[in-house]
């Protein structure tokens, strides 16, 4: 059956105005810096965390980030502990997004009473707080990565819910999808084939900028003393260091440092794509 989708704006021109705009690629490099050694962790050579020396010990050539109460090397840690708030951020975003759409499109595409009843199930689950309810759910059925993954995901969907639900209550509206109704198409390929393609740049930015929330949230969680005891993370790293600032100021300075860059390049690539993709940029 033939598509009416209406032509996104060309990935070739999209792509040129995010090159050109400079933040954003220095976002890009440093996103790209730290999801190459997370994925190249195993084979860089790093020490074992279970490889314990003297504890304390200042940056050095033997440790760049220097070593913390246990002998443990903080670059090794750093590096490991990426590996964590990258899949807690993105599988987070993959299971809001997948709830979120889901529901936004529903409710954008019938209206009505199915609009009215899910933007009243998205305003319930806005109105409560996150955090609090995130630390209450954690501390109740465990604080496994998956779980945390879970209750990030279930509690952070309507955002895009109501993203997706505003463009499709525009996009409805357009002759291509009268002209689809008109020809017998069904709900499933007007929405998915006809409406969908044209409603994902403002979910795309929302992606980007949902896993450095979530990163942020895993990183509260863990510093709570509320992290996987059994992964490493910037968050049980931080935990730890805040008995011995004074004495080892590294072992706090430097996995905050790599959440600091790691959130504000996310955040940088999500205004890039924001300007690249917005059909209302050029």
């Amino acid at each position: 059956m033939t598509t009416l989708t209406l032509p996104l704006r060309r990935p070739s021109r999209a792509w040129g105005r995010f090159r050109s705009n400079t933040s954003a690629m220095i976002g890009l490099f440093i996103t790209l810096a730290v999801v190459l050694l997370a994925i190249f962790a195993p084979v860089l050579p790093l020490y074992d965390p279970m490889q314990l020396g003297a504890s304390f010990r200042p940056p050095s050539a033997q440790h760049p980030l220097g070593t913390d109460a246990l002998g443990s090397d903080v670059l090794s840690n750093v590096i490991l502990g990426a590996r964590v708030s990258l899949i807690v951020g993105l599988c987070a975003v993959i299971t809001s997004t997948v709830i979120g759409v889901s529901i936004g499109a529903l409710a954008g595409y019938f209206g009505g009473t199915v609009d009215t009843l899910l933007m009243r199930l998205a305003e319930m689950f806005q109105i409560m707080p996150q955090f609090f309810l995130a630390i209450v759910i954690v501390a109740l059925f465990g604080s496994s990565i998956w779980n945390v993954v879970l209750v990030i995901g279930v509690l952070t969907w309507p955002v895009t819910a109501r993203l997706l639900r505003a463009e499709f209550l525009t996009l409805r509206k357009r002759e291509y999808v009268d002209a689809a109704r008109n020809l017998g198409m069904s709900h499933f390929d007007i929405v998915f084939r006809e409406i969908m393609p044209n409603a994902l740049p403002p979910i795309i930015v929302n992606c980007t900028l949902q896993v450095s929330s979530a990163i942020l949230l895993q990183t509260s969680l863990a510093f709570l003393g509320l992290g996987d005891p059994n992964a490493i993370s910037w968050g049980t790293m931080l935990n730890t260091a805040q008995d011995y600032f004074s004495r080892a100021w590294w072992m706090a300075a430097f996995p905050g440092l790599a959440l600091f860059l790691t959130t504000l390049s996310l955040n940088l690539v999500g205004d890039g794509l924001n300007d690249a993709l917005n059909p209302k940029a050029g």
